[in-house]
C-alpha cells in the first residue's frame, strides 16, 4: 500500500465491525478480542500483498474466519486422542464446548457424547474424523471407500446428531453441524 498511515486509519476505523464479527464466530468476549487482535496483527504484517482500491472489509473477514477455523481445528486436535485398543477416534468434549456451568456442561457433555455413540460405526467414525479437521479425501483414503460415501455419511451424521439434540439448538443455538 502506498500510504501506511491510511491502511491503519482503515483498520481503526473497521475495528468495531471486526470485533461484532468475531463475537459471531467465537462466542466469547475474550476469545473475540483476541481473534480481532489476531486479525489485525496479520492484516498489518501482509499490507503489501493487499491491493489498494480493493474490499478492505471483506479481505479482513476473511482472515478472521480463516484465522478462527485454524485456532478451532488446533484446538480439536489438541484436545483428541486416538484409542489405539479398538481403533476408533474419541472427542474429548471435555475441553472442546463451554457451557454456562458444570453441573449443566456435564449433563450436556454426556448428552452430546451419547448422541455421537448412538450413532452407527461407519456414521459415527466419518464424522468424528471430520471433527478432527481430516478433509473428506483425507477419510476416503483410510477408509477406503469414495470420497461421495464420506460426504453423505457426514450429512446423515449431521442431521441424526441435530434432532437427536433439538433441545440444545433451540436453548443455546447451537447446532451439530
Amino acid at each position: 500500500m502506498k500510504n501506511n498511515n491510511s491502511f491503519e486509519a482503515q483498520l481503526h476505523k473497521l475495528q468495531p465491525i471486526l470485533r461484532n464479527y468475531a463475537l459471531q464466530l467465537t462466542q466469547n468476549t475474550e476469545d473475540a478480542n483476541d481473534l480481532v487482535q489476531e486479525t489485525l496483527l496479520k492484516a498489518i504484517i501482509y499490507s503489501k500483498k493487499f491491493q489498494e482500491g480493493t474490499n478492505l472489509k471483506g479481505w479482513l473477514f476473511t482472515i478472521m474466519r480463516n484465522s478462527f477455523i485454524n485456532n478451532y481445528r488446533r484446538i480439536t486436535k489438541r484436545n483428541t486422542f486416538m484409542d489405539t485398543q479398538d481403533e476408533q477416534f474419541i472427542i474429548d468434549h471435555a475441553k472442546t464446548f463451554n457451557a454456562h456451568n458444570n453441573g449443566e456442561s456435564k449433563f450436556i457433555k454426556q448428552d452430546l457424547s451419547n448422541a455421537i455413540d448412538s450413532l452407527p460405526d461407519d456414521l459415527r467414525i466419518t464424522f468424528e474424523m471430520n471433527t478432527l479437521g481430516y478433509k473428506y479425501h483425507e477419510i476416503a483414503e483410510k477408509i477406503g471407500i469414495p470420497i461421495g460415501t464420506i460426504k453423505t455419511r457426514i450429512f446423515v451424521a449431521r442431521r441424526r446428531l441435530r434432532a437427536q439434540l433439538a433441545e440444545y439448538e433451540k436453548t443455546y443455538g447451537l447446532s451439530a453441524s
